[in-house]
């Protein structure tokens, strides 16, 4: 911990007077008169790593979140010595690193501070485990707010909060639980319109304090390895996310299946039940693309095995549930129950790929199956090893997509619920104590996952889900925030988790919709299914403890409601497809928080409420029983009210009207909205025809559809369509050009484009530079919509 009291700097060190620098291509090296030794390396122009040595010695440079392959390159680097600093300089900011006591500070280049140390880089010597627990401390601006740090069920503005990393398997957690499944080391502060990010990579217990013990000091510490982190510069959040996400990794594209509604339950057995739910699906009309199998399909919840009794033959029914439109995806746990007539067991056993104690044993403890070891997936052995068990479970029945759970790795009947601290991973060849190699256990099992899903999905994309996980992970797999309660309190939870994983690199993530643990009414059922329908990954799960969680059995009016949303899901996959793909390609998040949105509006810093919902949709849920609507804060701008085309001013808060069937939705004005026809799941029908939602706005404004097959790896090979639409307004024209790229053609053939709020009656329209008559469009007057060829280049329609 870092205090002020006297007691506690008595155990803290220092570094003491520089006494020399070098500075050699793109690192600059400083050693003190103590031996302490900071290394600065300059990655991008808006972005260095800091690296604390306290005796002049480094580990060996590893990281499981640094993705191999991230861009890296700058434009300027001068180091500059004068009486009091040393300072360099990049194309973006400037670091003065003080020869007095190390202290570093971050500037504008016209000298406006971005980032002080307060105490800076101190350490405490650890006598139980040897090292040290290493400790950084800042300077903290006035009105500074500070945003980040992967699924924390706290308020999304982190002022005033003290938290830790340590993943947890805390079922029924609550708001505030300090630590959950995962542990994101990365934050954003925002001060004076300038925003920065500090990323620790240190996979120890990590520690964050946001002026919390100490009004203007923030905090971080591990209780363990080096003090090694990233400092990257905007200006805007956006700059700090995509240099972040380019450093960590972004993921492949997600198959589309994988973004359609998703049902699942603890657990749904024998076969007969899973093809009861199926099929009601498919009789109510009510979309749906993949049905899940928890613990309960196994035979005594061993690894990669069937209970032949509750599933006969799971190759046929896997096969007979995609004739019907649902992709299977199958629960995959860590532990392998010890038995010794348990082939996965005896080979593991017979290979040494499991856990050991520090004095020899394996690390056995109790899980679903009983007793049980664990692999070491810090291993690669072992990751390859386990990746080839997926060849029967992926290659030979079908199941299409992995669920990986109980991985932070969590432990039955032991305290802290996971291992000691005294169990040993490989680590990829720097072996280490459980100390260090927890926090990334679960990744490091998703990643073997990834590789095996893969390699026997091949032609196909894999879909890979995960409950624990580490900065990085975000390219191996998907998640969801864990075992929520069917709370209203969840319910605002589950918005600001998502929001949050968001702006920490992890956007392909979801909630438990309805909550996990205990039972949903009807109303909160619908209110969150109305949240989650806008969240990029979109399942119900829950408990069987607890009831029945499907659409249906909360009565009609809540069916039909629930119907309504997820078709409305569906109509906007080629929206939500497009969010996603600027996501791989630009790090940008799919859910966007106010305050990302736009920084520069100090009234969006403590909004949490409300996101923007890929570029163009504004979302808010009702988060609250017994309502009929709420205030909501609009962003500066212009929106469309989605239900009725109403144009709202944004910069201020207002009332709107939810009852039960709607939620608050906006849209922006100028924005091209592409939307497909109601499917009852991904590419069950051939779509002839496209619609585009075109919302009129006096000026210009630009919208992007990105197409592909799907699925697959073709859209690597430049075999996809990214379409531009500039819209161009003025008072009695509105004109809509198209720029295509990549070589992908879709099979429909026509756009339909519907105009939204034109401030005037369309009396003639010009075609490609020709006139050409309403009629030639199959104009619709009632919904002011035309039919043209969906390679056209430009329209204008006049009033």
């Amino acid at each position: 911990m870092i205090t002020n009291t006297e007691l506690e700097h008595k155990g803290n060190l220092y570094p003491s007077r520089l006494i020399s620098f070098e500075h050699d291509q793109d690192t600059v090296n400083f050693i003190t008169k103590n031996g302490v030794r900071l290394e600065i390396t300059v990655l991008r122009d808006n972005m260095l790593r800091m690296r604390y040595s306290t005796n002049g010695i480094f580990d060996h440079d590893f990281s499981y979140a640094v993705d191999e392959n991230h861009p890296h390159g700058f434009n300027r680097l001068e180091v500059e010595e004068n009486e009091t600093h040393v300072v360099i300089t990049t194309e973006k900011f400037l670091c003065k690193v003080a020869k007095d006591d190390l202290r570093v500070g971050m500037y504008e280049l016209n000298g406006k501070i971005i980032l002080e140390d307060e105490l800076g880089f101190h350490w405490e010597e650890s006598f139980e485990f040897g090292g040290n627990f290493v400790k950084m401390s800042k300077s903290s601006k006035d009105q500074e707010n500070f945003f980040g740090l992967g699924d924390k069920p706290t308020n999304f503005n982190l002022k005033g909060k003290r938290l830790s990393l340590w993943n947890t398997d805390q079922y029924a957690y609550g708001k505030d639980t300090n630590e959950l499944y995962k542990a994101v080391p990365f934050y954003m502060g925002l001060h004076g319109n300038l925003s920065y990010g500090i990323f620790f990579d240190n996979t120890f217990k990590t520690h964050f304090d946001f002026c919390s013990e100490r009004r203007n000091v923030t905090s971080f510490w591990a209780d363990g390895g080096e003090m090694n982190y990233y400092f990257i510069y905007g200006p805007q959040m956006s700059d700090v996310l995509t240099t972040y996400t380019d450093l960590t990794g972004k993921p492949e594209l997600p198959p589309m299946w994988a973004l359609g509604f998703h049902q699942c339950k603890w657990s749904y057995y024998p076969e007969s039940k899973v093809k009861e739910i199926t099929s009601r699906f498919r009789e109510l009309n009510f979309p749906c693309d993949a049905i899940y199998l928890d613990i309960d399909y196994m035979d005594g919840f061993r690894c990669f095995t069937w209970n032949k009794e509750f599933f006969p033959d799971p190759k046929r029914m896997v096969r007979e549930l995609e004739e019907d439109g649902f992709k299977t995806v199958a629960i995959i746990d860590p532990g392998i129950k010890i038995d010794l007539n348990y082939n996965i067991f005896k080979e593991a056993l017979e290979n040494d790929y499991f856990c050991r104690r520090a004095d020899g044993p394996y690390m056995r403890g109790k899980v679903w199956p009983g007793e049980c070891y664990f692999p070491d997936f810090t291993n690669p052995e072992v990751r390859e090893w386990w990746s080839g068990l997926y060849r029967e479970l992926i290659g030979d029945i079908g199941v299409k997509g992995v669920w990986n759970d109980m991985n932070e790795p969590a432990v039955m009947e032991v305290p802290g619920k996971t291992f000691p601290l005294d169990v040993r991973h490989d680590y990829d060849g720097h072996r280490c104590s459980h100390r260090k190699a927890h926090n990334i256990y679960g990744m490091q099992m998703a990643r073997a996952t990834y590789e095996g899903v893969k390699k026997f999905n091949y032609p196909k994309r894999p879909f890979i889900i995960t409950r624990a996980n580490y900065s990085g992970g975000q390219r191996y797999t998907s998640t969801w925030t864990g075992d929520n309660i069917a709370t209203w309190e969840h319910l605002w939870l589950a918005n600001i988790q998502i929001q949050r994983l968001c702006m920490s690199g992890m956007s392909f993530s979801g909630s438990d919709i309805g909550g996990f643990a205990e039972q949903p009414s009807g109303e909160l059922y619908t209110r969150w299914l109305q949240l989650g329908v806008f969240h990029p990954f979109c399942r119900v799960h829950s408990s069987g403890d607890h009831g029945e969680q499907e659409p249906w059995f909360f009565g009609e009016e809540v069916l039909d409601i629930s119907r309504k949303f997820v078709e409305l899901r569906y109509q906007l996959l080629p929206y939500l497809y497009t969010a996603f793909y600027k996501y791989i390609q630009e790090g940008s998040p799919i859910l966007k928080p106010l305050v990302y949105f736009d920084q520069e509006d100090v009234q969006t810093h403590y909004r949490s409420d409300e996101f923007i919902f890929g570029n163009q949709m504004l979302v808010c849920p009702i988060q609250e029983p017994n309502v009929q609507g709420r205030r909501m804060y609009i962003p500066r701008g212009k929106w469309y009210n989605f239900w009725n085309d109403k144009l709202v001013t944004g910069g201020k808060e207002m009332w709107v009207d939810a009852p039960l069937e709607i939620i608050p939705i906006y849209i922006k004005e100028g924005s091209v909205i592409p939307k497909y026809p109601v499917q009852q799941y991904v590419d069950e029908l051939d779509i002839e025809e496209i619609s585009l939602d075109i919302y009129y706005k006096l000026g210009k404004e630009s919208s992007e559809f990105y197409e592909d097959a799907h699925d697959g790896y073709e859209y690597r090979q430049n075999i996809y369509s990214l379409r531009t639409f500039k819209l161009t307004g003025r008072e009695d024209t509105v004109v809509v050009q198209q720029h295509k790229s990549g070589r992908y053609s879709a099979p429909y053939t026509r756009f339909k484009l519907k105009f939204h709020g034109l401030p005037f009656e369309i009396k003639k329209v010009i075609y490609e530079n020709e006139k050409i008559s309403l009629e030639q469009l199959q104009y619709n007057a009632e919904e002011k919509s035309i039919i043209i060829d969906k390679e056209f280049s430009d329209i204008q329609l006049v009033g």
